[in-house]
């Protein structure tokens, strides 16, 4: 019974740490006065999503880990459209 709490406790804490990123970048003004205040945030907030989506992945079931592959591609997404916006 441990184990699958703790399995679930990793996935959710990874969802919330995606979703929390996921809200960050909705939110960018990228003409705002804190745009560099905003982006460094939003990097700190993928990055932790990034280390609880990995740590779930170690015990997660075939249904989460889908689940938590797609919250990696949609970071991804992300990063490259912040990138691509930056250059």
């Amino acid at each position: 019974m441990p184990y699958n709490k703790d399995k679930q406790q990793s996935f959710q804490a990874a969802q919330q740490g995606a979703e929390e990123a996921f809200d960050v970048y909705d939110n960018l003004v990228k003409d705002g006065a804190d745009y560099g205040h905003q982006l460094k945030h939003l990097a700190e907030e993928v990055n932790e999503a990034y280390q609880q989506i990995n740590n779930a992945l170690e015990n997660a079931s075939e249904t989460q880990r889908n689940r938590l592959e797609q919250y990696q591609r949609d970071l991804q997404q992300i990063v490259q459209e912040v990138n691509q916006t930056e250059q």
